[in-house]
């Protein structure tokens, strides 16, 4: 019986062993970030691991347990923290990676079930050390300065990195369209007299959706716009939608499904939804204290009648849904939704540049026409500027002189360049002055 025993665990303890070594790391991407870049290991089967950081040089080992390596490691295109990759058999069964650094950092790393098109992962962030934590950020009504200051616009391109998001019969991806219809509004803002763009995401690399809310606040932003381009289960759907945060479920079918959809990416890249999220925990609360879901509501509505000169609205209304990168406190927020990617004719509309300086347009028109009527208090555009039209013999110098403020102001408020002047053009003359000219 004892012998029968013995031969039973040790055919057990091989049989798990077997399992353990049908580890395979198909491969490994990479996604640079300004602050981290996060390695994704894809992986057959769940794995043990461990890491460690070694100095002098610097470098950070991964060790995998009852695993092989079958795959191909990313080209690191000059990232800013890895010089280099190696792997090599630790043992009989195990694998040690071996990330050589160019600076020191601070590792993370969690694995992930499959979750839709994905398989296992393991996941290592490589955060920068010197990161400083962010201090809870001040509303200023004016610059350090005391002078007027710009209107900022947070600019949310949605999903990015290992999250992709929708993805059309074409092949298009939801994060790379977002992207570029963001950068595209970023330079119409920023052309804007008294507007200033903030970029959440600049790149292809994955952003949480609380660190979406987290970055809009720390950069004291009047107005959060995300950008996306969804998919629904009926083809057929197209047409552009605006959403605001809701408090008692979603308008519409479409509104749950889509909230259910983006509310997955954090569950792809990783992020625990736990109750620990504080701000989100308590953030409906603040909102209606502070009316952010009413000026939401208000942007939502410029935003849908800049909208429906380019595409077909989905629904001429706004639409609600517990869409979590909306929770901001203290900032009005609307997401966006271009298109329906899911639908032929809109994929292809998406993908063509044109378009998608179309649908920027419309989204900073809409934009610019809330400001207008709300202007924050203390900022460029609350100004109620002084005109002067161009007359012959009129200098930049002599203007500057007459209303008593600088050259430097007045090529700002009209976005010139130089001190050039056309006769019959007018100018605004803000009311305020800075020291240099």
């Amino acid at each position: 019986m004892r012998l029968f025993l013995r031969t039973s665990l040790i055919l057990i303890l091989f049989s798990v062993m077997g399992l353990a070594q049908a580890v395979t790391v198909e491969g490994v991407r990479m996604w640079p970030a300004p602050d981290h870049t996060r390695l994704v290991f894809d992986l057959n089967s769940p794995v043990q691991h461990s890491l460690f950081v070694l100095k002098s040089p610097d470098r950070l080992v991964i060790d995998l347990k009852y695993s092989h390596f079958n795959g191909q490691l990313p080209s690191l295109a000059n990232d800013a923290f890895i010089k280099h990759i190696r792997y090599a058999k630790r043992g009989q069964n195990d694998l040690r990676v071996v990330l050589d650094l160019k600076r020191k950092i601070k590792p993370k790393s969690f694995v992930l079930k499959p979750h839709r098109e994905y398989g296992h992962r393991l996941v290592v962030d490589l955060i920068d050390s010197t990161q400083t934590k962010p201090r809870k950020p001040i509303r200023r009504d004016t610059d350090i300065q005391g002078k007027p200051r710009d209107v900022i616009i947070a600019i949310d391109a949605g999903h990015g990195g290992d999250d992709p998001g929708a993805i059309g019969r074409r092949g298009t991806k939801e994060k790379d369209v977002v992207l570029a219809i963001a950068k595209k509004l970023k330079v119409m803002i920023n052309k804007q007299p008294g507007m200033k763009a903030k970029m959440i995401r600049t790149g292809d690399y994955y952003v949480s959706l609380k660190k979406r809310v987290t970055k809009a606040r720390e950069a004291q932003a009047d107005l959060f716009i995300s950008i996306h381009a969804d998919a629904f289960k009926d083809r057929r759907a197209h047409g552009s939608s605006v959403f605001v945060l809701s408090e008692n479920g979603a308008s519409s079918e479409v509104a749950r499904f889509l909230a259910e959809s983006e509310n997955s990416s954090d569950m792809i890249g990783g992020v625990t939804l736990g109750n620990k999220d504080d701000l989100l925990k308590h953030v409906l609360v603040d909102m209606l204290k502070d009316s952010t879901m009413e000026e939401s509501h208000d942007v939502a509505k410029h935003m849908i009648k800049g909208l429906k000169g380019v595409n077909r609205l989905h629904k001429r209304h706004v639409e609600q849904a517990g869409f979590r990168v909306l929770k901001a406190p203290d900032i009005p927020s609307v997401l966006i939704e271009t298109a329906f990617i899911s639908n032929s004719k809109e994929e292809r509309n998406l993908r063509s540049s044109k378009h998608q300086k179309k649908l920027a347009r419309a989204i900073f028109k809409g934009t610019l026409n809330y400001f207008k009527n709300n202007p924050p208090p203390g900022t460029l555009i609350a100004l109620k500027d002084r005109k002067h039209r161009i007359a012959s013999g009129d200098t930049m110098s002599g203007i500057a002189e007459r209303y008593q403020v600088s050259m430097a102001d007045i090529r700002r408020a009209n976005g010139l360049k130089s001190n050039k002047l056309k006769i019959g053009k007018t100018l605004r003359i803000p009311s305020y002055m800075t020291n240099d000219s």
